[in-house]
Parts: structure tokens; sequence; C-alpha cells
């Protein structure tokens, strides 16, 4: 059974720091690309960060030099770390394995506000 389970979402002010985890189950961890997408109320999904098997890694424009994403692939987990929080980076954050199927977690809330 396939499982992606985030964790480390909450409430930070603007300027903290948040580093989500998503540990994954099921499938060949190694062999995916994992991604880190978010989802803001009344916008589209978006991709936030991915890294590849070969741990090459790519950004959105709104959080280059902010987030950082690593993989464990030991663990087989996921990491996200976000710095220098903005309010507009308040939503909901998804876990995606992407290869030879696609699969997705349920999400975790990251809430910037004073």
């Amino acid at each position: 059974q396939v499982q992606l389970v985030e964790s480390g979402g909450g409430l930070v002010q603007p300027g903290g720091s948040l580093r989500l985890s998503c540990a994954a189950s099921g499938f060949t961890f190694s062999s995916y690309t994992m991604s880190w997408y978010r989802q803001a109320p009344g916008k589209e999904r978006e991709l936030v960060a991915a890294i590849t098997s070969v741990r090459r890694t790519n950004y959105a424009d709104s959080v280059k030099g902010r987030f950082t994403i690593s993989r464990d692939n030991a663990k087989n987990t996921v990491y996200l770390q976000m710095n220098s929080l903005k309010p507009e980076d308040t939503a909901v954050y998804y876990c995606s394995a992407n290869g030879v199927f696609r699969y997705w977690g349920r999400g975790t809330q990251v809430t910037v506000s004073s």
C-alpha cells in the first residue's frame, strides 16, 4: 500500500522557518522524482520544488533562495526547508511522487501570519 505522509506544517510568523517532511512507503522511493506542491485558497495547485532520483533540483521562482528540497533515500523521506517565510506562502503543501505511477499525500497546512 502506497503512503505519503506529510508533517511539519503549522503557524509561523513572517520571516520564520519551517521544515516539512514527507515519509513514503509502498514503492521504490529512490527511483522516483519527489516534489512539493502547494495550493492556496481559491488558487490552483502549483509546483514548489522537485528533486530527481539523481538529486537534481528545481524550484518555483517565488521560492528560489528561500526553500530547499532534499531527500534521504535510506529513510524514504523528502524534506522541504522553508526559510524567510512570507504570508503569500500560506497554503496546503502536498508531497508527490512521480515515476512509473503518480502518488499524492494528503497535505499539511502552512500558515504564515503575525
